[in-house]
Order: structure tokens, then sequence, then C-alpha cells
């Protein structure tokens, strides 16, 4: 889902909070209806910058990450407020490593991208009718791998289409921060033996 090539676990660090960023979205949306504007724009606009240059450029700078850099820090300082969001993580991380090893898969997921790119750069990453499509496209791939990634919330919202449609998209967002991260050198060791240094970097981007 990108060309990106590092090593820095700075960069690591960002794809991660990209991650996070997108799924405390999708329990904010699961459980009110509604995502954070700005928030949800940087996560579907990393989804098309599949030629970025940088970890950076993918989601418009780091300052864009901001959020999720917090959640990052958070999560290794042993604070997270939401202890479902690590959970949540684990499962995309999880999916991922299905999805990179399924090249059929991956490649309908790319080429339905770029097929939607389109509406995006016209209408925005975040118009009704591109959440859709990627909702539609995350439905009829990425959830049919196991494990699945099960999103909890209110049940009002969850019965909703649109609301549906929605967490779709931005699991798809979640998911290209996975690619991503795995792509710069990331691995579950990573948690085991560099907490300390990512804290650090995370704090260091924060600054």
């Amino acid at each position: 889902m990108t060309e990106t090539r590092s090593n820095s676990i700075s960069d690591r660090v960002l794809a991660l909070a990209g991650l996070l960023q997108a799924l405390a979205q999708v329990r904010r949306i699961a459980d009110t209806g509604q995502a954070n504007a700005e928030i949800l724009t940087t996560s579907l606009d990393s989804v098309f910058r599949i030629d970025a240059a940088s970890p950076s450029d993918v989601y418009g700078g780091a300052s864009a990450l901001r959020p999720g850099l917090t959640l990052l820090r958070d999560y290794f300082a042993n604070r997270l407020p939401d202890p479902q969001l690590p959970r949540l993580a684990l499962a995309v991380l999880q999916l991922e490593r299905r999805f990179v090893q399924d090249e059929a898969m991956a490649g309908r997921v790319h080429e339905g991208i770029l097929a939607h790119a389109g509406a995006a750069r016209d209408q925005g990453s975040t118009h009704p009718d591109v959440m859709i499509a990627l909702g539609d496209l995350y439905a009829e791939t990425l959830s049919h791998l196991r494990p699945r990634v099960l999103v909890q919330g209110n049940p009002h919202y969850l019965g909703q289409a649109t609301v549906v449609a929605e967490v779709r998209a931005v699991l798809l967002a979640a998911v290209r921060s996975a690619v991503l991260w795995r792509q710069l050198g990331g691995s579950f060791w990573d948690f085991a033996f560099s907490r300390k240094a990512m804290l650090d970097a995370a704090n260091g981007l924060l600054r």
C-alpha cells in the first residue's frame, strides 16, 4: 500500500501513531456515530498517499499525528485511558500479516484505492461517497480474513449502514498504517525490546 522505505525508529513510531489515531476514531465513531473531522481526514488521506516520499508525508506531516503520538506515549507509559485500543491494534497488526501474504487480495485493495483516488482528490477523502466506497472495499476484502477485527460500540450507531461504512473505511486506514510500520522494519519484538526507545521517540516528536 506504499512505496516508502526507512528503518528509523521515529518513522516506525509515526506509523504506530497513525494506527492508534485511526483506531481511536473507529472507537469514537462506534460509540457516538461521529468522528473528529480533522483527524478523520488525516487517516483517510493516508490511504491514498501510496507513493509518499516519507512516512511523515503519508500523514501530511508529523504534526497531524499529535493525537496518535499522545496515545502511543500514554500506552508505553502504561496510562492509556481506553483498554480496548491495544486489543484493536493487536487485531489489526495480526490482520495485516494475513493481508500482505494474500497477493491477490493486496492487489484488489490497491486497485480499489486507485479507482477511488480521483473522487477523493476532487471531493475529499471524507466525502460520504468516498467513505462508502472504502468501506465496501474493506468489506469485500479484508473483512473475510481471520482474525476479524471486532469493533464494539453503541448498537444504535452500529446498526446504521453509513456508520458501519465509516468504521470500515477507517479500519482500512489503520491497516494502511500497519502495513507501513511493517515495511519500515517494525515487528512485535519492538514491543518487547524497544519500548523505551519508542517512548523517547514519541516524546521527541511531540516536542
